[in-house]
């Protein structure tokens, strides 16, 4: 393995060469910024770089690795932020005008958990305007571009942390996902992406969109990296009201055990009731090698999908409202327009509507326990279609005419119900860019999802997405050498 491929290696690679002295945090932060310069103009993932800052805490986690000191794997390793999480006096912009100049005046929680096991902050990442949007590009700082083409989408709202961890830019980075937020950019940028169970991750010191939808997750290139990054991210936080006592967990524990004799259950009905034939391909396929690798596909009824998926778009529009008020009101012309008009729909919720969305979420979650009592995960697609072109607002792919908000349809329900959803890459469409599935799991059964993604991941659709990645190949070889 070359060594000057190290920008290309996964986190566990990374830590061990560190630890071993072969390779040190400042030159791997070094090659990551000047990775970052190559593409930043192309890709546009992130807002601000914290060059000083990460030099000064890659000297540091240098210093302390050669004295022996061992924070964990995180340690020296380069983490991006979506710039939505608060960061002692560097910007955060929200992805929007409004915030453009905002600099906080402290860390949010998982910046201190992730400074604490000696993780670098590289950079704020590019984001979907105020977090609500599934195609990051409208963002006041440009639409964030695909690795895999750059006239494609990468997904919103998380969209600079999927450009950035899968062009190899840092080894991970930590997202947030309303309504896909952190999944739809994993599919559509061929990484890994999970949204924990709400409540396992504090939100504290995260710009909110809507608090009871909100999530803070690991977006990673491989399942195992996730599960180190999460480790790191998750644990109750007495300053976030949302937070769940739970026990602390190592989430790479037991990852690589069989799967042979589980049971997978896949859904009769509403996940493939609108889905591109590219995403049938692949989700069949994904389904073949879970069958392959020893697992029990069993059919499940999930009734009331659509009602479930209408709960989520009411909750979120009537809570983004209540949290865009004040900018509505006071410097609506500071609101992306496209923003602007779907957050001023919200004003029209009445409460009557609001609590009977809040009816079906509580139904939603017994129906999807009642599921588990049969299968130990569900696998759905990630997506119902493959990346659009940047600006276009209307698919029509395979003669469905459909608005890019659709992209939500299969990831906006395990928001509302509070459950754990990974999105692992499960392979290419025939155009080359990458198609991913989502496995859901019982409240607080990462450690499971995480079993069955890793084994998925093992079948080879992971390493085909990322060896498709032309442009970050091409710049990462020009910047190490």
């Amino acid at each position: 393995m070359s060594r000057f491929n190290f920008l290309e290696w996964n986190i566990e690679q990374l830590s061990k060469s560190m630890k071993e002295k072969e390779i040190s945090p400042v030159e791997v932060l070094e090659a990551s910024l000047d990775l970052i310069s190559a593409q930043n103009k192309e890709l546009n993932a992130f807002v601000t770089v914290m060059e000083e800052d990460s030099i000064k805490a890659a000297k540091q986690a240098e210093e302390e690795i050669m004295m022996g000191t061992d924070k964990g794997p995180l340690h020296g390793v380069p983490i991006g932020l979506k710039d939505l999480i608060c960061t002692t006096g560097i910007k955060t912009t929200f992805g929007s005008e409004v915030y453009k100049d905002y600099v906080p005046h402290f860390d949010a929680e998982v910046v201190t958990n992730l400074k604490d096991a000696g993780a670098i902050m590289i950079g704020k990442l590019n984001m979907h305007a105020f977090a609500y949007g599934t195609t990051g590009d409208r963002s006041f700082f440009g639409p964030v571009k695909n690795p895999h083409n750059p006239k494609k989408i990468t997904g919103g709202s998380s969209s600079g942390s999927g450009a950035a961890v899968a062009s190899y830019q840092c080894y991970g980075s930590v997202g947030s996902d309303t309504g896909g937020s952190i999944r739809m950019p994993a599919s559509m940028c061929g990484i890994v992406g999970m949204k924990p169970t709400f409540g396992r991750v504090s939100r504290y010191g995260a710009i909110q969109l809507c608090p009871t939808l909100d999530h803070l997750g690991p977006m990673t290139r491989t399942v195992t990296d996730n599960a180190l990054l999460l480790n790191v991210l998750s644990g109750f936080d007495e300053k976030d009201r949302y937070s769940v006592a739970s026990k602390k967990e190592n989430f790479t524990e037991g990852i690589n055990a069989s799967i042979k004799g589980k049971k997978i259950g896949i859904p009769t009905s509403f996940y493939f009731d609108i889905i591109d034939t590219e995403v049938q391909r692949v989700f069949n396929s994904a389904v073949e090698n879970c069958r392959l690798l020893g697992a029990e596909i069993v059919p499940i009824e999930l009734p009331g999908m659509d009602d479930l998926l209408t709960a989520q778009q009411v909750i979120l529009a009537a809570e983004a409202y209540t949290s865009l008020e004040r900018h509505l009101s006071n410097t609506p012309e500071q609101v992306e327009e496209e923003v602007r008009s779907r957050a001023i729909a919200g004003m029209l919720i009445q409460a009557s509507e609001y609590i009977q969305m809040l009816q079906i979420k509580h139904k939603a979650v017994e129906m999807h326990n009642k599921a588990f009592e049969q299968v130990d995960v569900i696998l759905t697609p990630t997506l119902p279609m493959v990346p659009t072109n940047i600006d276009q607002r209307m698919t029509d792919s395979y003669g469905l005419q459909e608005h890019v908000r659709i992209f939500a349809r299969l990831t906006g329900p395990s928001n509302t119900t509070g459950l754990p959803a990974i999105s692992v890459p499960g392979g290419m469409s025939q155009c080359g860019l990458p198609i991913g599935v989502q496995f859901i799991g019982k409240a607080f059964a990462e450690k499971e999802l995480y079993r069955f993604a890793y084994a998925l991941e093992q079948t080879g659709a992971y390493r085909s997405s990322l060896s498709s990645n032309r442009l970050g190949k091409s710049t990462l070889e020009e910047a190490v050498e």
